[in-house]
Order: C-alpha cells, then sequence, then structure tokens
C-alpha cells in the first residue's frame, strides 16, 4: 500500500514562499460533504497554522446554533497542494482542515473528525482501513440544458471530443494535487465517465475525493461544459454510482486474504461482509442521502437493489473481485450500492464500523451464502423464503431504518447523527409536498 508523504508546518511554509504562493484556501466539508472554504494570503499562513482561523459555525449546515458558533479551522499541513487551474504567478494553495472548537479540543460536527475517530478504532484492534471508489459522472451542455456530449457506451473509444479531452485533463490536474489515479473510461450510459482511485488510506481517499469532485467542475465550467455527480440525472439510463473497494491491512499484510479459501477470503473478511450486510440498510441514508438517490436504486439498471453479495455477479450489493495470483494485497469487497455525492468521510466511517462491528461481534453474524443466480428474477415469495431483504426504496424508508440504528449513532456520534437525519427528514417532507413534473404530464390532462 502507497505511503503518504508526511509534511510538516515548516516545509508548508517554505515550499509556498519558493512556488510563489499568494493566497491559501482551507478547506474543510459540512455534514452533507459540501466543500467550504476561507482564503488566506501568504502572509497569515504561518500564525494559520499554529493557531488556525476562526469562522462562524453557525452559518454551516449541521454545524452549531448561534449561541456556540465560534469554531477554528485547524489547517492539515500533510494536505498542502498547488490548484493547478489557478494561475502560476500569484499562485493558490490548498489545505484540508480540522475543525475545533476554542478550546483546542476536536468538533463532533467535523465528517473529517469522524472518520478519524472510526480509523483510531480500527488501529487499536491493529488495523489499517484501506479504500479504492469508482466514481462515476456525467458531462452536459450546461445545467439549465442537460444534453450528453456524446452517445458513447461502456469502454467506447468515441473519436476525439471535447469528453476525452476533459477526462483527460481533469487526470493531469489530479496527478498535480498528488493524487493517484489509476484509469479512467467511458461508462454504460451516454456522456457517462468513471474516473478510479489508487487503492489508499480512508482519510487519504476522502480527501481526494472531495479535491476531484471540485477538479471535474472546474475543468469542466472552464470549458464551457457542466459536470455532475446527481445519482440519476437521465430517465432510462444508468445512474451514477460510487463503487467502494474496501479492505483491511495487519502488520503490512491484507487480512482479508487466504490463500486456502476458494474464494481467498480470510475469516476476518467475512465477517466484515456479515457486518456490512447486517447494518447496510441502517447506514444506507448516509450511503445514498438524496432523494435522486433511490431513483438509482430500482431494478434494470446495474445498482444494486437487495442485499446480497456473490462472486461473479455484478448485480449484487457486494461482490468479490477475482485476484490475480500472487496479489494477495488485492483481495477485497467491493459495495456498490454507494453514490458519488455522498459525504466520504461519513461514507467510509459507516461501511467500516458495521465492518468492525461483524468483526469483533462475540457471536459471529450468520453469513448468508453466495447468490448464485440474478436475485431480481425471483418472485417475491422466492425471495422472502431465502430472507433476502431489499434495500430502502426511499430516502423516507431509509430515514425511518436508520432513525433507530445504535451503529449509526456510535459511528457518526450523537451531534452528526441527529443534525443528519434532521436534515434529511427536512429534505423528505419538502419532496412528498413537492408537485413533479410526473404528476402534472401524466394526471393533469386526466383529472
Amino acid at each position: 500500500m502507497p505511503n503518504v508523504e508526511l509534511k510538516d508546518k515548516e516545509y508548508v511554509l517554505k515550499s509556498a514562499r519558493d512556488l510563489g504562493v499568494k493566497f491559501i484556501r482551507l478547506w474543510f466539508t459540512d455534514i452533507l460533504g459540501f466543500l467550504k472554504n476561507v482564503a488566506i494570503t501568504i502572509e497569515e499562513l504561518e500564525e494559520a497554522l499554529q493557531e488556525g482561523v476562526g469562522f462562524d459555525g453557525s452559518s454551516v449546515e449541521g454545524f452549531t446554533r448561534s449561541e456556540e458558533s465560534d469554531m477554528i479551522a485547524l489547517p492539515d499541513p500533510n494536505t498542502f497542494a498547488i490548484l493547478p487551474w489557478r494561475p502560476k504567478e500569484n499562485a493558490v494553495a490548498r489545505m484540508f482542515c480540522d475543525i475545533v472548537k476554542p478550546g483546542g479540543e476536536p468538533f463532533e460536527g467535523d465528517p473529517r473528525y469522524i472518520l478519524k475517530k472510526n480509523l483510531r478504532r480500527a488501529a487499536e484492534l491493529g488495523y489499517n482501513f484501506y479504500v479504492g471508489p469508482e466514481l462515476e459522472h456525467f458531462y452536459f451542455k450546461s445545467s439549465e440544458d442537460p444534453k450528453p456530449l456524446d452517445a458513447g457506451g461502456y469502454f467506447d473509444l468515441t473519436p476525439l471530443d471535447l469528453a476525452t479531452d476533459l477526462r483527460r485533463e481533469t487526470i493531469l490536474a489530479m496527478e498535480d494535487l498528488g493524487v493517484g489515479v489509476e484509469f479512467s473510461h467511458h461508462e454504460v450510459a451516454p456522456s457517462q465517465h468513471e474516473i478510479d482511485f489508487r487503492y489508499a488510506d480512508a482519510l487519504t481517499v476522502a480527501d481526494s475525493m472531495m479535491t476531484y469532485r471540485l477538479v471535474v467542475k472546474e475543468i469542466a465550467m472552464k470549458n464551457g461544459v457542466y459536470a455532475t455527480f446527481m445519482p440519476k440525472p437521465m430517465a432510462g439510463e444508468n445512474g451514477s454510482g460510487m463503487h467502494v473497494n474496501i479492505s483491511l491491512f495487519k502488520g503490512g499484510r491484507n487480512a482479508f486474504f487466504d490463500a486456502n479459501d476458494p474464494a481467498h477470503l480470510s475469516d476476518a473478511a467475512k465477517r466484515f461482509l456479515a457486518g456490512i450486510l447486517k447494518y447496510v440498510r441502517e447506514f444506507t441514508v448516509v450511503t445514498n442521502q438524496w432523494v435522486n438517490s433511490y431513483k438509482r436504486l430500482t431494478p434494470g439498471y446495474e445498482a444494486p437493489v437487495y442485499v446480497t453479495w456473490a462472486l461473479t455477479n455484478r448485480a449484487d450489493l457486494v461482490r468479490i473481485p477475482r485476484s490475480k495470483p500472487g496479489k494477495e494485497a488485492a483481495c477485497r469487497l467491493e459495495l456498490r450500492s454507494p453514490d458519488p455525492a455522498c459525504n466520504p468521510y461519513l461514507v467510509f466511517s459507516v461501511i467500516l464500523a458495521a465492518g468492525l462491528e461483524g468483526l469483533t461481534a462475540k457471536e459471529p453474524i450468520p453469513l448468508p451464502p453466495a447468490a448464485e443466480t440474478n436475485v431480481a428474477g425471483l418472485t417475491d415469495e422466492e425471495r422472502r423464503r431465502l430472507k433476502i431483504q431489499a434495500l430502502p426504496r426511499s430516502l423516507g424508508e431509509a430515514i425511518e431504518t436508520a432513525q433507530g440504528s445504535e451503529l449509526l449513532r456510535r459511528a457518526l456520534g450523537d451531534h452528526i447523527f441527529r443534525s443528519f437525519l434532521s436534515n434529511k427528514r427536512i429534505e423528505w417532507q419538502r419532496y412528498c409536498a413537492a408537485v413533479t413534473d410526473f404528476e402534472l404530464k401524466t394526471y393533469l390532462p386526466l383529472l
């Protein structure tokens, strides 16, 4: 697994001056995964590295009430990087921040802190948590005119066009920012594309995902088009998913690999998988947090609908990609339900918490047999007989399933658990009260 280059405050100060940096953007996220930032000049950098930068937390979604609003963004020197799309003269850098209270203690509403807390629990058990997400997105002519830029399909080599150049420019920008990209390709739907991250520790990847989503949109805007991570922007076409490849490492070795198992899955991997399958319905509100997310999780569009796992079938919730001989480090689980409009810090937190629950349970959580047929093709009665559950079919059902979850409360902490679900209830209520185009087109001419 790759090692993250560690940087300290002196390195950042020297690099910023040597590279002609004038402005530094300090980035952090709210509970929904939207990137926030405050900009400082190079003259303020040394003080910011030592003491952080204060801001009003009551103005950030899910942070604090007005009577307890003082928050401090404390830059993480390890995330210092130059933004390649900004001019080299008076260059602009960025750093991710941890949010702390005025006394210096971590703020429990900071998604980055929540992921660190879950990673510490894994570390106490001797494990490092690695992930490799595969993010899909669409390019459209504009947000007001959502017409695709191409009519390509899966892995198609389309003629040299704007989308090809957009993907290339995005990857080059990501590499300039120090983010490892494995490969990219055209996806199934028209104008849908995928870029896959190199496997790394979950905190590094979560930061990289936040960077990536901004880079994709910046590059698209610079070229006069619009990029979106909306899970299902086009009816009748596949939606955009974020398949998450997962493994635990212990002592530098892949704890999920067992050469003697037919599927090469260790007991730890099976227990981790059992935890995910048991709790996935409870944490789906985090992995699929928008009303639109559930338009993707429907039969017929390659997205998972049922709580199953398989060795080969790509329609199941979790699949086990085949490892090449001698490549034990590549043994992993692939969770296929999350979508790219999520908050990655919270998503990786709940996946890890569910897996560790299975790993540490005194009484092993039963692991159902791998699916051998297309579960979607079974009748409801056959699925009931096989005890196959469905994922939540709507944001409303996902909220109901989550609100009593002790696993989710422990993974997110009381503050984010309450704030996140409160936000989602408001969204669901607004959606239920809205009159949609479908209703107008279907009922207005008849009723």
